[in-house]
């Protein structure tokens, strides 16, 4: 009966059988996509919720944001096609049926890469590094990556010769990277230090006369807080063409200690002092003793050698400790009437008769 209705509507007007049909699978279409943007997405929904996986959920929310216009134009088209109808109109519907399909798809892709970004954010918050500007860069880098494809897959379809386009894109990128070379090596010095990781914020680095604790670490520039107090800008490009020393990963710090005693002490004495040396080393917890000889006779002490690590990365702790051991090995030596020796000359003088 319905089917009767429709197709004596177009006797009436003096329209083709190929319109009918147009007519016909126009309504089908719709309601099709009616049941996939109601139904089928609702069913999706509660599946989705007892899942772990958070992707499928923005997957759903991306593939909802697309609203009844794009639906209706789908259906337009492939009804068109279906009916064989071969109309200027046809040409048109394509053309914008081409350029909002692309546009959906640019955002949906948008709305995953934008999930992924976020995890990779919060993952590196929650292992204490701030330096997500660079994530942030490759985001908004590879964003408009895609909306460059897209617009270049749009003309395509329209029927230009992006061939020519290309080339003047790349000469065009070209003299915007030679005019702006300085920046971009700084940018791209930023990703390389992110990616490699030869310091992070709170290191203690030096480089060539600075030396300091790095506070941050940005696109273009990374700061140092100096020892003397005052912040040291270093553009990154100069970073990864220096040689930088990263005491920020040290383990462990090793000391050399050298000891001079009088030449009057007696050898009893003398044997004792590695052990007494020792003993103020390992006394210590963040401390560990490595060796201590006799190494020579000097010019006005006996020189004894000491090397020990202290097992920390921390300079201010390190510090701590090697004070702590320098007034034990004090402490022990006077204990035992061990005197230190220095600079003294002795002289002889002759009487004549």
């Amino acid at each position: 009966m319905g089917f009767q209705i429709i197709k004596d509507f177009f006797e009436k007007f003096n329209l083709s059988q190929e319109w009918l049909w147009f007519g016909l699978f126009f309504v089908l279409a719709l309601i099709l996509f009616r049941f996939v943007k109601t139904v089928a997405i609702s069913r999706l929904k509660k599946i989705s919720q007892k899942t772990k996986i958070k992707i499928d959920d923005v997957a759903i929310e991306a593939i909802e944001a697309v609203h009844w216009p794009f639906y209706v134009l789908i259906s337009l088209y492939l009804a068109l096609a279906a009916a064989g109808i071969d109309h200027d109109i046809r040409k048109w519907i394509y053309y914008i049926f081409i350029t909002t399909t692309v546009y959906y798809v640019i955002r949906i892709a948008e709305k995953i890469i934008d999930f992924g970004v976020k995890k990779i954010i919060d993952k590196k918050k929650e292992e204490g590094e701030e330096n997500v500007g660079i994530i942030q860069i490759l985001n908004a880098v590879l964003k408009a990556s895609l909306w460059v494809l897209a617009i270049l897959l749009v003309l395509s379809n329209f029927g230009y010769n992006i061939s020519s386009l290309i080339a003047g894109l790349g000469i065009g990128g070209v003299a915007v990277a030679l005019a702006l070379q300085n920046i971009l090596g700084d940018i791209f010095s930023s990703l390389s230090i992110y990616f490699d990781k030869p310091f992070k914020v709170g290191d203690f680095i030096t480089v060539g006369q600075y030396n300091g604790t790095v506070k941050k670490i940005g696109i273009k520039t990374t700061r140092i807080q100096a020892l003397q107090g005052e912040e040291v800008v270093i553009p990154n490009n100069e970073l990864t063409n220096s040689k930088v020393q990263n005491f920020g990963v040290m383990q462990k710090r090793r000391n050399v200690l050298e000891i001079g005693v009088t030449y009057d002490t007696p050898a009893e004495k003398l044997k004792m002092i590695p052990d007494l040396i020792k003993a103020a080393v390992t006394e210590q917890a963040e401390a560990e003793a490595d060796r201590v000889h006799f190494r020579e006779f000097g010019d006005f002490a006996l020189i004894f050698e000491a090397v020990y690590f202290v097992n920390t990365g921390d300079y201010n702790v390190h510090m701590d400790v090697r004070q702590r051991v320098n007034l034990g090995i004090l402490e022990r030596f006077k204990k035992e009437n061990i005197e230190m020796a220095f600079p003294t000359q002795t002289l002889y003088l002759k009487k004549d008769v």
